[in-house]
């Protein structure tokens, strides 16, 4: 690809030469969405950044909201910009407004659009703080992925920028949103099981060094756009990093993109499930935008499970918490009256009557109930499997048309209030992850003042990568867009 491109020359001049400028945008009369008419004064524009499976997947939460039109989407694969317009336009024919959706390689030119009110960024995690960086300063209300960051020096960044600027900012850590997190952090905070001691969060694995072999980069992927301000030489393209699709046959993605489980481009499952479920446990305990005062690493002095305390003296473990089901994420909050343990599926507590019966679910099945509800199926007939399938798809459908992270985003761009994950929220959950990897790496404890937002004199651990690191050039983290 042009260096130029890369080095942001001409970018400002790029809607003015283009067919595609803000004087060719179609100006929408009012239309209704879900039965609910909005005029034009009221419609949220969006601007969608990372066009993989994950952006798909918000796009439809954000497009389940009433009033937001889609109007521009920017990915360095050129062939999910491709799937992502036509998805788009399917959709806003079947509303009946105009089809149109424009596309970019670089995200700086989406943002120099006058007409977008607000950004989804939804790339691997190493572009999230400069592109909201970015978003804020140009004005753009933010949706970011989980987790905020890649490192916390990264996050506390994005924090600053987002203030300064007043923009909205919603962390997509919709868990935040579901009911069955709301109503455990509920009862939690209304001391139905006394005083929290201690909680199990099962997240899953922290990353492994990468060590994927070296692949030819496809005619369609500008892989020098996506490796952005990461300045590892050890890392190259390999398919599983950015995971290729075909539009002739239409082929989605075969995996998530493994970019999120090796040091060198993420942070394991540390940060990708722990910015749902170390999250909650936050939230629960009144600890948003603080966090736990020391990490201590799996197997130093022989401790079993990676450990986080906080100065109240409630200690939190990376621990299994359904004990026939270790592979199971979720939580289990004890407290001197009982214990509550929740995850997407369920809601159980040591007085049930606590739960509502439309929040409680199902439990998370183990690997033998799996096995047996995998043996009933192939038991049924081919019609019994057909009517099974079309329920699933139904409850799905409802499921991306009931979004309520994404509608409470809406409802503060509307509002300029607080979203109910705010910048804060995903900095202070960001930087327990990075901590717990930190000391993981480091061999030892690891001391952090969140009030201070500091070490302490632990030069080492200011030194680590997952504080602060260097941009490959020519980004900055501190420089202007």
């Amino acid at each position: 690809m042009n260096e130029k491109k890369n080095q942001g020359i001409n970018r400002r001049q790029f809607l003015g030469y283009s067919a595609l400028g803000l004087a060719g945008l179609t100006i929408m009369p009012s239309w209704a969405q879900n039965g609910v008419r909005i005029a034009p004064s009221d419609r949220i524009v969006m601007g969608f950044i990372g066009l993989g499976r994950q952006g798909l997947s918000d796009f439809r939460s954000h497009s389940s909201c009433a009033g937001v039109q889609a109007a521009a989407c920017c990915d360095v694969d050129t062939m999910k910009v491709t799937r992502f317009q036509n998805t788009v336009k399917q959709w806003q024919k079947s509303k009946g407004m105009n089809e149109r959706c424009d596309g970019y390689e670089f995200y700086e030119d989406l943002l120099d659009r006058k007409d977008i009110d607000a950004v989804e960024i939804c790339t691997p995690d190493h572009w999230h703080a400069l592109m909201a960086i970015h978003a804020a300063q140009a004005g753009k209300d933010i949706y970011c992925q989980k987790p905020l960051a890649y490192t916390i020096t990264e996050g506390l960044e994005v924090t600053k920028a987002v203030r300064a600027n007043k923009v909205v900012f919603q962390t997509g850590s919709q868990q935040r949103s579901q009911a069955t997190f709301q109503h455990a952090i509920r009862l939690i905070q209304e001391g139905a099981i006394g005083s929290i001691e201690k909680i199990y969060a099962r997240v899953g694995e922290p990353p492994t060094p990468l060590n994927l072999p070296e692949e030819p980069v496809p005619a369609n992927l500008n892989f020098n756009q996506w490796m952005g301000p990461l300045n590892d030489p050890k890392i190259h393209y390999h398919p599983d990093l950015c995971p290729p699709i075909s539009l002739d046959p239409v082929q989605n993605e075969k995996l998530w993109g493994a970019w999120r489980w090796y040091r060198e481009t993420g942070n394991g499952y540390t940060a990708d499930w722990g910015a749902h479920m170390f999250d909650i446990a936050q939230a629960a305990i009144g600890m948003d935008g603080s966090g736990p005062t020391e990490f201590i690493p799996k197997g130093y002095n022989g401790t079993q499970w990676a450990t986080m305390k906080y100065a109240n003296g409630i200690v939190m473990t990376e621990q299994p918490y359904l004990e026939d089901n270790e592979g199971a994420q979720g939580i289990k909050f004890f407290g001197t009256k009982g214990w509550i343990e929740v995850s997407r599926s369920h809601l159980a507590c040591s007085d049930q009557s606590k739960v509502p019966a439309d929040v409680a679910g199902n439990r998370p099945m183990n690997q033998a109930q799996r096995a047996a509800q995998q043996a009933q199926r192939q038991a049924q007939t081919a019609a019994q499997r057909s009517q099974a399938g079309e329920a699933n798809r139904a409850a799905m459908l409802q499921t991306e048309i009931s979004s309520p992270h994404s509608q409470n985003f809406m409802d503060c761009i509307r509002s300029r209030k607080n979203p109910i994950a705010p910048v804060e929220v995903g900095t202070s959950t960001n930087t327990l992850c990075c901590l717990a990897n930190m000391a993981l790496e480091l061999g030892r404890p690891v001391k952090w003042d969140p009030a201070t937002l500091s070490f302490n004199g632990d030069k080492e651990a200011e030194a680590h990568r997952l504080y602060y690191y260097e941009y490959r050039k020519p980004y900055s983290l501190y420089g202007k867009k």
